[in-house]
């Protein structure tokens, strides 16, 4: 457990060096990047379950819950930065772990874009979800997480972090033309668009978190799905 958690600390460390360092590289080999990213985020949880073959049904329910997040926000495309996504990314790492929702957070940002459009964002998209379900998986047992209050708090201030990170994209490919007064208006630009987000997770965790966490609990413990 140990191990795989290091290793998915570290993977998520040089996934960011690459995103932040390589921005042309990105830019220009998205796609392929996306999909090494994909298979990358596997990793840790194969380890997790190194000894034993983990089953088929858990892979299956992560592909579904990987692709709900990912159609939750289609429809939600109107409205911009709200969307259910990153409230399934949390809850999949509350109930399951940081390796679950490190997964569901990068799969859905990756499916998703197969419908609003792919691009050098997806990158930085999965990296960004990722993020939220794996710190979510790591803070699942402390008295923050453990209560509806708590859960809201970090939804909104992963909501306004998910936008700061995504803004990353766009200074670190104009590092050599861009000022910091510019940087200053480029995030003051997108923070409605932020508060939007944050404001839309506490939402659907208010509603809907303790629900779902307890059914996916239900599921782990019946079937025996991604017991730690």
């Amino acid at each position: 457990m140990a191990v795989s958690r290091m290793i998915l600390i570290l993977l998520a460390v040089i996934l960011f060096v690459i995103l932040a360092f390589l921005p042309l590289s990105v830019q220009r080999h998205f796609l392929w990047i996306s999909v090494i990213f994909m298979i990358g985020t596997f990793l840790p949880f194969v380890i997790r379950f190194e000894r034993r073959k983990a089953a088929g049904r858990e892979l299956v329910l992560l592909a579904v819950l990987g692709a709900i997040a990912a159609v939750s926000r289609v429809p939600f495309a109107p409205l911009p930065s709200v969307q259910p996504t990153t409230f399934v990314v949390i809850v999949t790492g509350l109930a399951f772990g940081p390796e679950s929702g490190f997964v569901v957070g990068a799969l859905a940002a990756l499916v998703s874009n197969m419908f609003l459009g792919q691009g050098p964002w997806t990158p930085w998209q999965m990296y960004a979800w990722g993020m939220i379900g794996l710190t979510a998986g790591l803070m699942r047992r402390t008295r923050l997480m453990k209560n509806t209050v708590g859960r809201c708090a970090y939804g909104f201030v992963v909501g306004i972090l998910f936008g700061w990170g995504m803004n990353l994209m766009y200074v670190v490919s104009v590092m050599n033309h861009i000022t910091w007064p510019q940087i200053v208006a480029y995030y003051s630009a997108s923070f409605p668009f932020d508060l939007a987000h944050g404001l839309s997770n506490v939402f659907f965790l208010a509603l809907f978190a303790k629900s779902w966490i307890k059914v996916l609990q239900r599921f782990q413990k019946k079937y025996g799905l991604l017991e730690q």
